[in-house]
């Protein structure tokens, strides 16, 4: 389980094909201070397992599933991601609840440049709608961001300058494909209330009640 805070941002060292999979080693700084073979690693929002820890570098495998349904498929050597190590108990939860499992791919419609912010609009397949809410929580490429505007199956979200510094957010030009995470707590609330009501929409269930 992760946050959305990122720690640092690491670059591609190599790219090796196995099988239908790939092998990444990634280099880094900040996250060896106590990493071991078989902890989680968030890269870019995806949960990996290390395979391989050397002196400045780690290594992980992602497999077919993964490389189909994230951008770890477009990683190239000199590839700059955003990294966090799993969190612990002991740690200040300051962003959300964010797994590593990412849920569909958005792309970066457009970009607005204010004096401070930065905004960020995205495109998302319209199945994922009724997970994003306004100043809700999700995650991008790993961070914890909140939503500011919706509009159909497109978001907003503004990013401050410290977040821009920090995360590869700052890299993102019109047509970039991000890993979007929705909120767990929303898919969860929608899976055991639609169970109990006998559908998978719960909306559905109640579109016909006076209030509507």
């Amino acid at each position: 389980m992760f946050t959305g805070l990122i720690e640092e941002i690491g670059k591609v060292q190599k790219v090796q094909p196995i099988g239908g999979g790939q092998k990444f080693t990634i280099e880094a700084k900040k996250i060896f201070e106590d990493l071991k073979i078989d902890d989680s690693v968030a890269i870019n929002g995806v949960c990996q397992t290390v395979t391989e820890i050397n002196r400045n570098s780690f290594s992980f495998v992602a497999v077919e599933e993964t490389l189909l349904k994230t951008t770890l498929s477009d990683l190239r050597t000199g590839s700059a991601v955003n990294l966090e190590r799993a969190l612990r108990p002991i740690d200040r939860m300051g962003g959300h609840i964010v797994q590593g499992h990412v849920d569909c791919i958005g792309i970066i419609t457009k970009i607005e440049r204010l004096a401070t912010a930065v905004l960020l609009w995205i495109q998302f397949p319209k199945e994922f709608e009724k997970y994003v809410v306004r100043t809700g929580s999700i995650c991008i490429d790993g961070v914890s961001l909140t939503t500011a505007r919706i509009q159909s199956n497109v978001f907003m979200v503004s990013i401050i300058p410290h977040t821009l510094e920090k995360t590869i957010l700052k890299e993102y030009t019109i047509g970039t494909k991000v890993n979007l995470e929705f909120d767990i707590i929303g898919k969860y609330v929608e899976k055991i209330l639609g169970s109990s009501l006998g559908s998978s929409s719960i909306l559905e269930q109640f579109k016909d009640q006076p209030e509507w």
